[in-house]
């Protein structure tokens, strides 16, 4: 449906939000609350105090998208925060486990090697005594 790639960042709105709100209303939380560009192409997500109702906004270039799910049972999962904080990030991953109701809290993520986006070559060179060896010896 939306065109993510892996420098979209998704972002969750700590707190309850206000289902009534609209473009305009979810677009100033966005630049307000969350202290963020709303045209970004960054997710952001927002959910209801009874955490069964979720709206996303994303920007595609062309216009914003405002998307709503509304959960016939059960409740969304959402992710502790500590206090003054107004945001989380999550990664696409687990963007997906939130919104298929899996709590995150009980997942675990494992140590895998991940690129960051914007690293150079040797940032990644600087973490990685492999990478180090591979750029030295002109294979990577």
């Amino acid at each position: 449906m939306f065109g993510v790639g892996p420098a979209t960042r998704i972002y969750l709105a700590a707190g309850a939000t206000d289902m009534r709100k609209g473009f305009e209303g979810l677009y100033g939380l966005v630049r307000d609350q969350l202290q963020l560009e709303p045209l970004s192409g960054h997710i952001f997500l927002f959910s209801n105090a009874q955490r069964n109702r979720l709206k996303l906004l994303f920007w595609d270039g062309r216009g914003l998208w405002v998307c709503a799910k509304r959960l016939e049972k059960g409740r969304f999962r959402w992710p502790q925060v500590e206090a003054g904080q107004s945001k989380v990030v999550l990664r696409q991953e687990e963007r997906a486990l939130l919104m298929g109701g899996i709590d995150l809290a009980g997942s675990k993520r494992r140590a895998w090697f991940r690129k960051g986006v914007g690293a150079s070559e040797r940032e990644l060179a600087a973490k990685s005594p492999r990478a180090t060896t591979l750029l030295q010896e002109g294979i990577a």
